[in-house]
């Protein structure tokens, strides 16, 4: 059964309907875990035919079938549960406060990789711990430290040390650069779009829109490799291939070519995020690990290369069929045609990508890509950041203490220097 979607009626956050939640926070109301479960396991069947629920109309669902126990102290207690609480206020290292946000927390546990269940539970454990707190205001580097503990104690010290370098590099401010090559079908523009959209970067860039704009700068005629795919570019230069009689050589050859011109509108693009110091996603076919070679590689930017694959053949053929019927104008009946030319260019990029050290990731489901992408992102930011907890999540706390009491003495000096100047300003004004 397909998992239908809560959209949170208050902030819009969409995480997945979870039985098991549900189970809890009967129970929570005071239910038997038998008639819980049962009661959660209705709801779900009944919410079977939609794609997704609001919050509201979750609640509404629920209360009804709550009916029969209307007399009991349980659905008083479950509807008291639902009374939104007073909001808890994140002060930032500038002093700035923000209503906490269960979707935006959550969706930072998810850039450090974690999966979208465990990110949920761990963002509710942090809240259900404030409120028991009665907490008003918050740190936000207080808040970072209690989920990083709630994340060793719940969900293991691996993705507790994930949170911290994610952690540790928002701190810092470096911008990310992060491109994402495969051959055609394999789903880059799909997983950049997610990815990008979960980081919060503003700039994507796809090879293919970069070659399109070249194209029309320069005419078919002058380089007709430009104006080929990148499956069948070697066909532009035939008249040069008399002495090369293997086919695949002759794909690699045409690709690479097409591959070396596009790459100079990639680095315009690429040194234009560096100057600015802006993250940027760039993905298309003709991102090569060689891209790698023209990016300055010290600080400040942290760049991570990404070799996306649809590793059966099958899975390959079907994604292509998928894109003709979404997609009329993409002409996928063309693309099976040369099926046979975009799996050995994707052999041949995994291979690239193999000898160049450049990560793989299988794309299978959606879903588990992203998170896939995610973790190879913070295994590469592990090269750079290294900080143990207490000066990641306690230093910036001290600093912003140190803040606090200078601008306190500040005040205060300011108070002393009024004062002694009372006495001569009267004294002044008697003498005049």
């Amino acid at each position: 059964m397909a998992k239908v979607t809560v959209v949170n009626s208050d902030d819009g956050a969409r995480v997945p309907f979870l039985r098991g939640i549900l189970t809890r926070s009967l129970q929570e109301a005071g239910m038997r875990f038998d008639e819980a479960y049962e009661l959660a396991s209705n709801v779900r069947d009944a919410m079977a035919d939609r794609d997704e629920i609001t919050t509201a109309e979750l609640r509404a669902e629920v209360i009804r079938r709550l009916k029969p126990f209307e007399n009991s102290q349980i659905t008083k207690s479950y509807q008291e549960k639902l009374r939104s609480p007073a909001p808890i206020l994140v002060r930032d290292s500038h002093g700035h406060l923000t209503p906490f946000s269960r979707s935006r927390h959550q969706q930072r546990l998810e850039c450090s990789g974690l999966s979208a269940e465990s990110a949920f539970e761990i963002t509710r454990s942090v809240y259900d711990h404030l409120l028991k707190q009665r907490t008003t205001e918050i740190n936000s580097h207080h808040l970072g430290g209690l989920t990083y503990g709630c994340l060793k104690k719940e969900v293991g010290e691996r993705e507790a040390h994930h949170y911290l370098v994610w952690a540790e590099f928002i701190n810092s401010g470096r911008p990310l650069i992060l491109l994402i090559g495969g051959t055609a079908g394999c789903g880059k523009s799909t997983i950049a779009t997610e990815v990008t959209s979960r980081l919060g970067i503003v700039r994507t860039q796809s090879t293919d829109m970069l070659r399109e704009v070249m194209r029309m700068l320069i005419p078919e005629r002058l380089l007709p490799v430009l104006h080929s795919s990148s499956f069948n570019a070697w066909r532009a230069l035939a008249h040069q291939m008399d002495d090369v009689l293997d086919e695949k050589a002759q794909l690699k050859i045409g690709y690479r070519r097409q591959a070396e011109l596009v790459a100079v509108a990639c680095e315009a693009v690429l040194q234009r995020a560096l100057r600015e110091q802006t993250s940027v996603v760039l993905e298309g076919v003709h991102v090569r690990p060689s891209l790698l070679k023209t990016i300055p590689q010290e600080p400040p930017a942290v760049i991570v290369p990404i070799m996306l694959a649809v590793l059966k053949k099958e899975q390959l053929r079907q994604r292509i069929k998928g894109r003709g019927t979404k997609v009329v104008l993409r002409r996928a009946e063309r693309y099976l045609r040369h099926f046979d030319a975009i799996w050995e260019l994707q052999d041949m990029l995994l291979a690239e990508a193999d000898q160049g050290g450049v990560a793989i990731v299988a794309n299978v489901d959606k879903e588990r890509t992203v998170r896939d992408v995610m973790v190879t992102i913070v295994s590469e930011l592990e090269k750079d950041f290294k900080s143990k907890p207490k000066d990641v999540f306690v230093s910036s706390d001290r600093t912003v203490a140190a803040a606090s009491d200078a601008k306190k003495k500040t005040k205060l000096a300011s108070e002393r220097l009024e004062h002694f100047k009372m006495p001569w300003n009267w004294f002044r004004s008697r003498s005049g």
